[in-house]
């Protein structure tokens, strides 16, 4: 099951969830987008490689992921998109480690900026009033962090906003004026934690919102900090995840708990079936955290028509 374009706008219309505050960047205005995150952002692009490396299009949705979608099927101009984004990553290893030393953090990504993208060398010649930046950051914070017994969650939560914003202010002395930030979505509904039973998947539930309330409330007075920022975007993602969760059915997804084992590594084509399981593209969930490309497809959708200044139930065509 591949969702359609009608099915993609009808999710977008049930709900998005977002606040612009200042927009004086539109989207179809938008000429290069950087981007920062984890394994639901990166496409394998390596900046140390060169600002022209190709991108080899790793993601971990068995398709294009929200940055792509975003990118080449709902931007409105010609856009060059520099995705530093690592798979595991989490703002700061020296707070909560990834899972391997080698991921890139945030401040591993911002240093990448300042070194490669910060100085606009020939085929990043962005300006401040042409460029828009966006983190996707926190899945693995929260998650890596959800069992620790030696920390309390929520003042946790302010520690690594502390960190985090410490890189949007590096990106601001760099000419940065356009941000775009997004919530972490419901992976307490994922199978990672469904199959720890209700208490734990409870418990994520409960950091995660404690953690986007905190993002939330850094934006806004790194916003008011900073009254020459042109551009402030939050996108919550709990919305358009919970919708496709709770209207399963009508979305057409088979399996909302669990995934078949046969694909979470990827499958050679977006509709390949093994005997046993549905079609790929029918299932949610790739493997116990990663959504598949359809959500993204969506996710990119809603972002699209916010960055546009359209109301969430106005989609245009």
């Amino acid at each position: 099951m591949v969702l359609s374009r009608s099915l993609v706008s009808a999710a977008v219309g049930l709900l998005a969830s977002c606040s612009v505050a200042n927009a004086v960047l539109s989207w179809n205005e938008t000429e290069f987008f950087f981007v920062f995150g984890d394994s639901y952002t990166t496409d394998g692009y390596n900046i140390s490689a060169g600002v022209n490396s190709p991108d080899p299009g790793y993601t971990s949705s068995n398709g294009p992921n929200w940055v792509e979608f975003l990118s080449g099927t709902y931007n409105q101009t010609a856009l060059t998109t520099f995705d530093l984004a690592s798979g595991g990553a989490t703002i700061d290893a020296a707070l909560v480690p990834p899972y391997l030393p080698t991921v890139l953090s945030v401040v591993d990504q911002v240093t990448q900026f300042n070194e490669y993208l910060a100085p606009k060398p020939y085929g990043a010649a962005w300006n401040s009033s042409n460029s828009l930046f966006a983190i996707f950051i926190g899945i693995n914070d929260v998650g890596n962090s959800v069992g620790w017994t030696n920390i309390t969650q929520f003042e946790f939560y302010g520690v690594l906003m502390d960190r985090l914003f410490t890189q949007v202010e590096d990106l601001y002395e760099a000419g940065a004026r356009n941000f775009l930030f997004l919530t972490v979505p419901p992976t307490n509904r994922a199978p990672l934690f469904y199959e720890q039973g209700p208490a734990a998947a409870a418990q994520m539930g409960t950091d995660i919102a404690n953690y986007n309330t905190q993002l939330t409330q850094s934006v806004r007075y790194f916003q008011a900090t900073h009254t020459d920022v042109e551009t402030v975007t939050v996108f919550d993602t709990q919305p358009i995840f919970n919708t496709l969760l709770d209207e399963a059915e009508t979305f057409g997804f088979v399996n909302i708990t669990g995934y078949c084992a046969a694909y979470e590594n990827g499958t050679p084509t977006p509709t390949y079936q093994v005997e046993g399981c549905a079609p790929v593209s029918s299932y949610f969930w790739l493997n116990t955290l990663h959504p598949l490309f359809t959500i993204h497809n969506i996710l990119a959708k809603a972002i699209s028509t916010a960055l546009s200044g359209y109301p969430a139930t106005t989609i245009p065509t």
